[in-house]
């Protein structure tokens, strides 16, 4: 080290090179950091800027679009002439060519990326969940078969667009089936603010199709809600005609008019489904993906279900007696209306009690067996919790309406506590019903803690470093040890991609630990809440089949409508038996979830 002279002010400072050099360096060394910081930040300010702006952009887009159907629907529904249902139809067969264009866009560029491996999310979808859209799009493309033989009968007064609807419809359905099979997982890394429209798109017109079946369906219950009351001597009530100003050709079109709206149900959701699947889509493109938390579970067992699917099982059974009886007998006699009112009050009642002692007793179990909650991030549980909770406003809101009506009316009917009743139990049964599925989904799964865990302790048995085996100061055989790591290791490898290997072993010469069997005892805590999930599962079925085949005692009783007055309470009802409708379907398919997962 040789000093240097500084000079500085007419003195001579004597400096080492060396510290010399450390000084200048850590200043230099400060000032790297604080670019790499401010690049850090430009970067991710960069990167996180275009990816809310489509969000936001993509959102607003697809917003606009539900509000142009919306105002379209509101003009039919106030029959302006100006407006028919042809426009609406136009409308959405365009946005379903759009749709259709852009699954072809996005089939075509991943064909052309085989070299890139696309992630996917597991937790996206499930095979049930797919199998049962499946099913629904069948359904659908018998309603769409329906309205073109319709068509066809009155193809020389009708507008071409009601035969042209159903075709593209349909071609719709076909193509979006097959996208939600094999894409619906992907989380989209490329084209990222085109593939947002691109799926928005999607999501909003599935959305307003559900709305515009939503509005159709109401309207037939509307019609026949008048016209029961006209029979019972109401006045002023004006049914409105949807029939075309022509004879129809064929022998077939009221079969193919009265059979479209028991089809209609399964066609609105299917609609609400597909939405909420393409959304959670949506959410995932350009996430990073939690490898640690994004794997398959294992195939649930099913052994000990006895109860659950005795008890469902029945549910149904008796929903189906409930549903004929309540249709064939609230159109006669007054007498014979109010008696199947009150038997459908009561049924509901039973059926709300025994979901709410098996909600609660699901409940019970969790707050026994204590379990850390499942914090990791994930789009599709996230939206299973805010569907739930949102869908629920529609019944809360009906309820409340009921109760006021039926505290304040003046009239007597022998229906009128047992509203009250049954009122009160559908708020305690969605508030319990919602807290079992919430906290089942966001419980951390046995499984997945052991996965977490280290390896069993095959590979140490023959360790030096084990303290199972004793020690050794000798030579130690690699050759020995080594297959047995190898084998192991291929073994656990195997074990995860979903293949059965298993190596040779030779007997273990460590004693098993106390307890320890070759297979997992039943637990029966894990029984229960299968039972548990298996019931509510078949009795949300049922109280989807009752309102959604015609058994709507809210139309029928009238004492809200005493209260509301008619326009008023219709408004209410439309607006909230389809959020019910969706909530019952929605808890199904979350119960499905919970049963997987228990």
């Amino acid at each position: 080290m040789t000093p240097t002279m500084v000079e500085h002010g007419g003195l001579d400072i004597m400096c080492l090179n060396k510290y010399c050099h450390s000084t200048s360096s850590s200043s230099s060394s400060s000032e790297q950091r604080d670019k790499k910081v401010f690049t850090k930040i430009k970067l991710s300010l960069s990167s996180e800027y275009p990816r809310k702006n489509a969000e936001i952009l993509s959102g607003q887009y697809g917003t606009n679009l539900l509000l142009i159907g919306a105002a379209l629907m509101l003009a039919i529904a106030h029959h302006d002439p100006a407006v028919r249902e042809e426009h609406l139809l136009s409308f959405a067969s365009c946005l379903m060519l759009l749709q259709l264009l852009w699954m072809m866009w996005y089939i075509l560029v991943r064909e052309r990326q085989d070299n890139t491996r696309t992630e996917r999310d597991v937790h996206a979808t499930t095979c049930w969940i797919r199998g049962g859209l499946t099913l629904l799009a069948l359904l659908s493309l018998i309603m769409d078969a329906f309205r073109i033989g319709y068509y066809v009968g009155y193809r020389s007064c009708v507008s071409a667009v009601l035969g042209v609807f159903p075709v593209i419809h349909a071609t719709h359905t076909i193509a979006q089936v097959q996208f939600l099979w094999f894409h619906i997982k992907d989380v989209i890394k490329c084209y990222e603010t085109f593939e947002r429209f691109g799926v928005i798109h999607a999501v909003f017109t599935n959305l307003l199709l559900w709305c515009s079946g939503v509005m159709s369906e109401a309207e037939h219950f509307l019609n026949n809600h008048k016209r029961r009351l006209s029979a019972l001597g109401y006045q002023n009530l004006t049914i409105e005609h949807s029939e075309p100003n022509c004879n129809c050709t064929t022998s077939t079109c009221s079969m193919f008019s009265s059979s479209l709206y028991y089809l209609y149900p399964f066609n609105i959701e299917y609609h609400i489904f597909v939405s909420a699947l393409l959304f959670v889509m949506w959410k995932n493109i350009g996430r990073n993906l939690d490898l640690s938390s994004n794997r398959k579970r294992k195939v649930t067992k099913t052994q000990g279900l006895t109860l659950g699917p005795i008890l469902g099982l029945l549910a149904l059974a008796s929903t189906i007696g409930i549903l004929v009886v309540y249709i064939t007998h609230v159109e006669k006699s007054l007498q014979m209306r109010q008696s199947a009112i009150s038997m459908f009050y009561i049924y509901g009642i039973v059926m709300l009690v025994v979901m709410c002692c098996a909600g609660a007793s699901g409940l019970v179990i969790y707050r026994v067996n204590h379990k850390p909650l499942d914090t990791s991030k994930n789009p599709s549980r996230q939206l299973d919790t805010e569907l739930l909770f949102s869908s629920s406003i529609g019944s809360w809101f009906m309820s409340w309406c009921s109760v006021v009506a039926v505290l304040s009316t003046h009239s007597r009917p022998p229906y009128r506590w047992t509203n009250l009743i049954y009122s009160l139990l559908i708020v305690l049964e969605k508030y319990v019903q919602n807290l079992f599925i919430i906290e089942s989904l966001y419980r951390q799964q046995e499984n997945a803690e052991r996965e977490n865990q280290e390896l069993p302790a095959a590979p140490e048995i023959f360790s030096v470093t084990s303290s199972l085996a004793p020690p050794y100061n000798g030579i130690i055989n690699r050759a020995y040890e080594t297959p047995e790591r190898v084998c192991v290791a291929m073994e656990t490898e195997q074990e995860e991609s979903g293949q059965m290997y298993r190596c040779p072993r030779k007997p273990s010469e460590v004693p098993m630990g106390v307890g320890t069997k070759g297979e997992e005892a039943p637990n029966i805590k894990r029984q229960i809440l299968k039972n548990i999930a298996v019931l509510l599962i078949m009795c949300n079925i049922s109280l989807w089949i009752l309102p959604a085949f015609g058994c709507r005692p809210q139309y029928d009783n009238g004492l809200e409508q005493e209260t509301f007055g008619f326009s008023i309470w219709t408004t209410v009802l439309n607006f909230a038996i389809p959020l019910n409708l969706f909530y019952r379907m929605h808890s199904v398919a979350s119960l499905f979830e919970v049963f997987r997962r228990v």
